[in-house]
């Protein structure tokens, strides 16, 4: 069940994350979209590849 979802990054205002500066969202009940260069992910995927990108939504 989604409950919210938030656009973080806007056309004026890019938010980017490091790879070590991705959020947890809900302690793991929700998820981040990440643009990376090596593609969209959640946030998870990202730890696990250990890459950074620009932070695009926060779902939970």
């Amino acid at each position: 069940m989604i409950r919210e979802l938030r656009r973080v990054s806007r056309p004026g205002l890019r938010k980017y994350v490091r790879n070590e500066d991705v959020p947890k969202v809900r302690n793991g009940l929700g998820m981040a979209v990440l643009s990376t260069s090596k593609g969209v992910m959640s946030d998870r995927e990202a730890r696990a590849t250990g890459v950074g990108g620009e932070l695009l939504a926060i779902v939970y």
